[in-house]
């Protein structure tokens, strides 16, 4: 019997690893989660990312969770820094995730190398411009992905959630995203009004897509607080001068400027608070205006990274978005 019991036990372990071998599926599918965001070089501004990150973490304890950046400029900037022992012991704030931070799609197929079959992806954009439309397009393609046998197809399950000012269609109204997100920048406006000025957001935008979802969400800000709060854009509608055109109805002499991004990287260094003549800040100021600027990204306002949680959440619950 004892002979028998020990050929049996052989064949078992025998029969699993030739199971193993040949790529069958060894139960229910590991979960992954990959946040994906433009990205910063700016090291003080990584904040707003990991604040995001580390909500996500406590939301998924049990579930691996990836940061990938979509901008190529940025990543390429951390590669070189890669090989600076001197930046690296200058910025030891700085995680190794960060400094060897990959493509979306490098960073799923590392996760699905180890094994990961159920990856949702959390988009931390702030609208679905063009970063935004090329992760979709990217997690639709894996997601197409056929094998002749489908237990060896790479994916089970492949999801993206929609950025924080949502998605069109009506099973998730963009609008109830908006509205969200109005009430995550309470604390803003509030601070505007203790200070007597008008809050000004400066957007990124984009040339390529319409971006009037910014003006939809300053009028929803206005109409839920009753106070001059404004969004223009770097790139796209409403421009500068659309939203200095609206400024100077408010009536206000103090201005309260931030951005209107999840990280307060170059844009809002530069662009918006810096000292050159084409900075906002500086504009404004020759206009008349008392102008105040905060460097301060949106990832760091935990009602608005817990947008993010959210909208993981039910990403998690469906196989596209």
């Amino acid at each position: 019997m004892r002979f028998i019991a020990t050929v049996f036990i052989l064949l078992l372990l025998f029969t699993t690893t030739a199971m193993a071998g040949h790529g069958e599926p060894k139960g229910p599918a590991q979960k992954a989660i990959v946040l994906t965001a433009f990205g910063t070089s700016y090291p003080e501004a990584l904040q707003s990312i990991l604040n995001i990150k580390t909500k996500v973490e406590k939301a998924n304890p049990q579930i691996p969770v990836r940061l990938a950046f979509t901008s190529n400029i940025i990543r390429a900037i951390w590669q070189e820094r890669q090989g600076d022992a001197a930046w690296q012991k200058a910025h030891p704030e700085v995680p190794r995730e960060v400094l060897y931070v990959k493509t979306p799609l490098a960073t799923i197929a590392d996760l699905q190398n180890d094994g990961y079959r159920d990856i949702t992806v959390q988009s931390l954009h702030v609208f679905a411009g063009e970063e935004f439309h090329d992760t979709q397009v990217m997690v639709s393609s894996l997601r197409s992905i056929r094998t002749l046998k489908a237990k060896f197809a790479p994916f089970e399950r492949l999801a993206l959630g929609r950025p924080a000012l949502g998605l069109p269609g009506d099973e998730l109204p963009y609008t109830d995203d908006i509205a969200a997100a109005v009430k995550a920048l309470k604390v803003d406006v509030a601070e505007a009004r203790k200070q007597d000025a008008a809050l000004v957001y400066m957007g990124h935008g984009n040339d390529f897509f319409s971006t009037g979802i910014y003006a939809e969400f300053q009028k929803a800000l206005q109409q839920e607080y009753g106070w001059p709060v404004f969004v223009g854009c770097v790139e796209g509608y409403p421009a500068f001068d659309d939203m200095a055109a609206d400024l100077k109805t408010a009536g206000k002499k103090n201005v309260l400027m931030k951005p209107f991004m999840v990280v307060a990287g170059d844009h809002a260094n530069n662009d918006m608070a810096g000292d050159e003549d084409d900075s906002w800040k500086v504009m404004l100021t020759k206009q008349g205006y008392a102008v105040k600027t905060q460097l301060r990204g949106l990832g760091c306002v935990d009602a608005w990274a817990d947008l993010y949680v959210s909208h993981l959440r039910d990403a998690m619950t469906r196989t596209a978005q």
